[in-house]
């Protein structure tokens, strides 16, 4: 399935078209709104209070319940904008932003207000395309899942098992340790005391892909394919599959992952390699952690440069803007994974 997202953050509307969609897929549309409002804003104190129904429609592709086949057009529209925030800032591009490359890019003609169409709204339609990838790899037995692995620092408990990270997706903060959670949310309570922000990482797996999925050449890689769906999101800066940078510090006889037959399948006993070996599944859960950097809209005074004079200036960002995007980054990061597991299995 192809998709294109559309839109600015404080633009009438924000959408995504979804070419290729399978023909008589029973969309539930109340399952692709309850991932919306997974990430949707101003629910919590750790989040912008930008308040945004998030309300999907689909304009195109659908038919009595099912899909057609043809373009599947889903839209949000946008009633929360807070404009004249972003007047002071449309020449002075904040640091960490893509102000500065995207105005070079439309030679100054971006919409600069909320950041445009490099704002992190744009992940609304994207968790929108994701809701829908997951119905479609549900009737071939793939579920997707994640969690939030470290904020600031302060870890969750490893990846659990198929049933248990079940549990976490209908948590209001997606960990597996509640204790864990809690100090995340300290962390990201004092940062926004201190008008500053936080970072931290998503632990990802995708059940149930067969083996022998992709390929070792370049755009046919597993690793290469999830990677181009990941850094696509806004904020990932970083995507490591099973032990990742931890793989530097391993000895071989640490990092292989030995074969078994379990209920006469070839597994892996652990999966250190994220189900992934010479660029094809091995049949384990494709596993991975993706960096989210923190918020770049922080209210502490920063450098910058007037691009209309080209001097140094200092810049104070006004508005509403996450502490820490990571907990409503966690259905963003799923709807990723689950277009580009489609990608691989060819839908």
């Amino acid at each position: 399935m192809r998709h294109m997202i559309f839109g600015e953050s404080h633009g009438p509307a924000i959408g995504v078209v979804l070419e290729g969609v399978p023909a008589g897929l029973e969309l539930d549309l109340e399952r692709v709104q309850w991932e919306l409002d997974r990430r949707r804003p101003g629910k919590d104190p750790t989040a912008t209070a930008r308040k945004e129904a998030d309300r999907v429609e689909v304009l195109s592709g659908l038919f009595a319940g099912k899909t057609t086949g043809a373009p599947l057009a889903m839209v949000i529209y946008n009633s929360d904008q807070h404009s004249k925030d972003y007047e002071s800032i449309r020449y002075i591009p904040r640091p960490g932003h893509g102000d500065y490359a995207g105005f070079i890019k439309s030679r100054g003609a971006q919409d600069y207000r909320g950041g445009g169409h490099f704002s992190g709204r744009l992940t609304a339609p994207l968790t929108a395309a994701g809701a829908v990838a997951k119905q479609v790899l549900a009737r071939k037995g793939v579920w997707v899942g994640a969690h939030i692995s470290s904020i600031y620092g302060i870890c969750d408990a490893p990846l659990g098992e198929l049933e248990e990270m079940k549990n976490v997706v209908n948590k209001p903060f997606p960990v597996l340790s509640d204790a864990k959670g809690e100090e995340m949310r300290q962390a990201i309570l004092e940062a926004k005391e201190q008008q500053d922000s936080v970072g931290g990482a998503i632990e990802c797996a995708v059940y149930g892909l067969p083996a022998g999925l992709g390929a070792p050449d370049f755009g046919c890689n597993v690793e290469g394919i999830f990677a181009q769906y990941l850094f696509a999101v806004p904020a990932v800066k970083g995507v490591d599959f099973g032990a990742g940078a931890a793989f530097s510090l391993m000895r071989g006889s640490e990092a292989n992952d030995p074969f078994a037959v379990e209920d006469g399948r070839v597994v892996t006993t652990t999966n250190h390699a994220g189900g992934v070996n010479g660029g094809i599944t091995n049949g384990m859960p494709v596993v991975f952690e993706a960096t989210i950097r923190p918020t770049p809209s922080i209210s502490l005074p920063q450098q910058s440069v007037d691009l209309r004079t080209g001097e140094e200036t200092e810049i104070e960002i006004h508005g509403r803007h996450d502490p820490c995007i990571v907990p409503r980054a966690v259905p963003v990061i799923e709807a990723a994974a689950a277009l580009a597991a489609c990608a691989v299995l060819g839908i």
